[in-house]
Order: C-alpha cells, then sequence, then structure tokens
C-alpha cells in the first residue's frame, strides 16, 4: 500500500488578497499529487480567502499558470495574482 507524504507549497499573495489574508505568503501542507485546484481549495477554507475567484490568475514558480489540474511538486511556489485595473 502506498503512501502519501505531505508537501509544502509556499503560496505568495499580492495587493487585495494579501490584504484579505492580512498575510504577504503562506505555507500550505498538501498531499502528494496535489493539483492547482487542491491548492485553491485549501486556500479558499483560510479566513478572509473564502472569496477567492473561481479561477484566479497565478503563477507557478514564477511562470503563468492556466491548467488548474496541473500537479504540484514538493517546494512548488504558487503566486495569487488578482485582477488588475487599468485605463
Amino acid at each position: 500500500m502506498p503512501t502519501f507524504e505531505p508537501m509544502r507549497i509556499r503560496v505568495l499573495l499580492f495587493a487585495l488578497y494579501r490584504d484579505l489574508a492580512g498575510a504577504e505568503q503562506l505555507e500550505l501542507e498538501l498531499p502528494t499529487g496535489a493539483t492547482v485546484q487542491d491548492l485553491l481549495s485549501a486556500v479558499r477554507q483560510l479566513p478572509g480567502l473564502a472569496a477567492l475567484p473561481a479561477r484566479p490568475a497565478l503563477a507557478i514558480n514564477h511562470e503563468y499558470a492556466f491548467d488548474y489540474e496541473t500537479v504540484l511538486s514538493a517546494a512548488d511556489e504558487v503566486a495569487l495574482l488578482p485582477p488588475v485595473a487599468g485605463g
């Protein structure tokens, strides 16, 4: 029977998300094989971040990511990027 070691993922928060969470970054422990969607579900459980959009903009290890089924690896860094307005 396989064992599932937890992995730690650092989540960077910017602008509105940083304000809502009251922190610039979080460290989440997720099971091995967790996806971006799993990470977002965990983030939504945290105080202030329940209203995170269904598909927020994000980057994994400094590269924009669009596939929410991407499997994360131990020590990945995920940045949640709030919407921006311009004019």
